[in-house]
């Protein structure tokens, strides 16, 4: 096995060409980087740290773990209505990581950043003995005052998905053989879902104008609406058969009906979920149609609650539905 770079050399041939487009990185010279607000802005601060064998499975693809690792940071920017700015990259590398694993982790952080046009500006770089762990810090610039937050769902606001939800959870399900695909497509189609999520910073740069809350969906839909709920202290009520599904989970689960536990319950989707008075319905098909993002109505706001704020799933009776499935837990 060839030698791996050292610190300053990993930095130099993989990390710095990221850091290229921003004069405020310093080339990843210097001890820190030099960062302006822009006049009538905010900065929006998000960081997520991803942990080989918990986040991301140890197989995975460098390129894969790349995107996913950036996205993660660019949803939170998304569903605060952020418009993305640069990042920093702090990663300790497990000492027998080959160099060329590096190589491709980078390859995928380029491709990856430069879709979100956003830059490197700094981090750290170390050795463990492992597991692999990776921390993005994302900065984002919002107009000041205009942030979406979690808290600001009221009694009849209307309540949206964007994309399609489940694909992540059912993808990782077939990476883990957990879940079995006859469709060779449909599998392809999933595991993509969760090795690159799409996060909607277009959709949600537009959000700021008219919705009253959001949030992006990392830990599942019931749990992160949930998270929605409690801030705003509201009840929320979601239409089971509203939620959108994909081609592949619909084939999917015309076979294994009792996947459907994975569709609410399940994570790594990064969509956004979002409330909007009813008197804004018609900007959200136009944001949708600007960002080239569809959205869907999924339920609606249906009381305050004080500080418990709640979910309910409902079936196509309106009964409730209970799922032995919770969202992800951290702890």
């Amino acid at each position: 096995m060839p030698e791996r770079p050292g610190e300053f050399d990993l930095i130099n041939d993989f990390f710095s060409p990221l850091a290229a487009g921003h004069a405020g990185s310093l080339g990843l010279t210097d001890d820190a980087a030099l960062l302006a607000v822009p006049d009538g802005k905010e900065l929006v601060v998000t960081a997520d740290t991803l942990v080989a064998g918990v986040h991301f499975l140890e197989t995975d693809p460098p390129a894969a773990v790349a995107q996913k690792v950036l996205a993660v940071n660019l949803s939170d920017l998304a569903a605060m209505g952020a418009s993305p700015h640069a990042y920093t990259l702090a990663a300790a590398w497990p000492r027998d990581l080959p160099g060329d694993w590096i190589a491709g982790f980078a390859g995928g952080l380029k491709t990856a950043q430069e879709s979100a046009e956003i830059q490197l500006v700094g981090g750290d770089t170390v050795a463990t003995p492992g597991p692999l762990t990776l921390n993005v810090t994302a900065l984002g610039h919002v107009d000041a005052g205009n942030a979406l937050r979690r808290s600001g769902a009221n009694p009849g606001d209307r309540v949206f998905v964007s994309g399609t939800i489940g694909d992540a959870a059912l993808g990782l399900g077939l990476l883990t053989d957990e879940i079995q695909a006859d469709n060779e497509a449909d599998r392809a189609f999933l595991v993509q879902r969760y090795h690159a999520p799409e996060p909607r910073n277009g959709l949600g740069q537009r959000l700021v104008e008219f919705a009253s809350a959001a949030i992006d969906v990392s830990d599942g839909l019931i749990a992160d609406a949930g998270h929605l709920a409690k801030q705003s202290g509201v009840d929320i009520a979601i239409d089971a058969d509203r939620v959108p599904l994909s081609a592949a989970t619909r084939h999917l689960l015309d076979g294994a009906p009792a996947l459907s536990g994975h569709i609410f319950a399940g994570g790594d989707d990064y969509e956004l979920v979002f409330t909007v008075p009813e008197t804004a319905l018609q900007l959200v098909a136009e944001a949708a149609a600007a960002s080239g993002t569809e959205v869907t109505e999924i339920g609606s706001v249906t009381g305050k609650t004080g500080s418990r704020g709640a979910v309910r799933l409902l079936d196509a009776k309106g009964n409730l539905m209970k799922s032995d499935k919770g969202g992800y837990r951290h702890f």
